[in-house]
């Protein structure tokens, strides 16, 4: 079972992920990328993505196997970045 604090650490990692790709000109990132670069259980990876998506930060494309074929962050979770960035205090949402 995974914690509260693993579940935060996992959804900040993704924003963070997709928000570095966004600055480098990727509007989108792969499921598989985004599973790889941050080593995460395809199942930990779905439930972080979901929730990111509840909350509107993040859109998704879902494979027929509910996992992310890809995922971007919406202009809600480009604003929620940019706000962190400026105040210097990131932090996982939810």
């Amino acid at each position: 079972m995974t914690t509260l604090r693993e579940r935060r650490t996992y959804r900040n990692a993704i924003l963070r992920c997709l928000y570095g790709a966004m600055e480098r000109n990727r509007p989108e990132v792969s499921g598989t990328a985004l599973r790889d670069e941050l080593q995460l259980p395809d199942d930990d990876l779905s439930a972080a993505c979901a929730y990111l998506a509840d909350e509107g930060l993040i859109a998704v494309d879902w494979t027929s196997h509910n996992t992310p074929a890809t995922a971007s962050l919406t202009h809600e979770g480009i604003r929620f970045m940019e706000d962190e960035e400026i105040s210097g205090n990131p932090g996982p949402p939810g």
